[in-house]
């Protein structure tokens, strides 16, 4: 899977050290924007799963531009914000599943964050499309149910009867299951 990460930094020599510290097997688009209002634009004009702000910015501390981001999408967010301060930006943001590290950062430090952010973006993207495959199922089975329902009043057949012609139809006509309820509902409602 792609990511897309956005920067928000006042200093452009963290773009550089971001690059150097991107997992190597990921594919990363990496943008950079230097204020909290510039990046809250490229929020709305596009959606990043990663979003790393150094805090302080030059128009707003960014702590207040993560819990935004953090209520509005299912970005990762890490902030990066001086050692004094860390402790206290954690306490505002953590629950809301936002990781903040302390600058000056450690070693390799970055990369670890990085690395972790991009792992748990794939696990969330993982679970959206099965409860998108789940809803997409559940779906179809109300509304076969429903023809079923509609078979059974309108045709007088049971519903055993009901869910075989429903199959065969279906087969014999190369359409879905989903297809072929949604066009006997249309036709006996």
């Amino acid at each position: 899977m792609q990511h897309s990460l956005l920067i928000v930094s006042g200093q452009e020599q963290l773009e550089a050290l971001v690059r150097r510290s991107l997992p190597d097997r990921k594919e990363i688009m990496v943008e950079l924007r230097k204020t909290g209002s510039k990046a809250r634009q490229a929020l709305l004009e596009r959606f990043f799963d990663l979003v790393l702000i150094n805090a302080p910015l030059p128009d707003e501390t960014g702590v207040e531009l993560a819990v935004d981001t953090a209520e509005d999408s299912n970005a990762g967010i890490l902030i990066l914000t001086p050692s004094d301060h860390a402790a206290e930006v954690m306490d505002r943001v953590s629950d809301r599943g936002i990781l903040v590290m302390g600058k000056p950062l450690p070693h390799g430090g970055l990369g670890r964050a990085l690395r972790l952010l991009t792992a748990l973006q794939d696990k969330l993207h993982s679970a959206l499309e099965k409860v998108e495959k789940a809803e997409e199922r559940l779906e179809e089975f109300k509304l076969v149910t429903r023809a079923k329902l509609l078979l059974m009043e309108h045709k007088s057949m049971t519903e055993a009867e009901a869910h075989k012609s429903i199959l065969k139809q279906a087969m014999d006509s190369g359409l879905s299951r989903r297809r072929l309820a949604e066009s006997i509902i249309d036709e006996l409602e």
